[in-house]
């Protein structure tokens, strides 16, 4: 049987973040776009945990450092940040996390804790790929596709 405090001394959350900031500036050089401050304040603000964060409460915390922010501010950096791959949107709930997998090309499943709301994503492309399969089976063409499991993580079921 898993020790629930052994699980969670286990991870270091400093390591998520710092390789999450490290592939978003070799991706943005790839991709020759600019991670300005702001949206890389931003970013900094989504991997502070592995919680999804809500554009209101990203606005609430930038609202910290530069009290005239607006909405709109978040939702551009948010936009940018989702079409480098920086972050993926959590459509169930309507809020973001971080990639950790930024520097490749994937798609991604994402497995939401629905007692501590911790989200994870997984490579999930092998699945895509044969729910795609089975589309064109029935002469369907998909537009988009999210995949999102919600349950108890490891640290919750303990």
């Amino acid at each position: 049987m898993l020790d629930k405090t052994s699980i969670q001394s286990s991870h270091n959350h400093k390591n998520c973040m710092q390789h999450a900031l490290q592939a978003a500036e070799k991706v943005c050089k790839n991709k020759g776009v600019r991670l300005t401050s702001i949206r890389k304040r931003i970013l900094e603000l989504i991997c502070t945990s592995h919680k999804a964060m809500g554009a209101y409460g990203l606005l609430d915390l930038y609202k910290q450092e530069d009290p005239k922010a607006k909405p709109v501010t978040i939702y551009r950096a948010l936009d940018f940040l989702m079409d480098v791959g920086l972050v993926h949107k959590i459509e169930s709930l309507n809020a973001f996390i971080g990639c950790l997998q930024s520097e490749k090309q994937h798609q991604t499943a994402i497995f939401i804790c629905d007692n501590c709301k911790n989200a994870y994503e997984i490579d999930a492309s092998s699945v895509y790929e044969n729910l795609f399969t089975l589309s064109q089976s029935l002469q369907f063409k998909p537009q988009k596709l999210t995949i999102e499991l919600r349950g108890l993580c490891v640290n919750c079921r303990y």
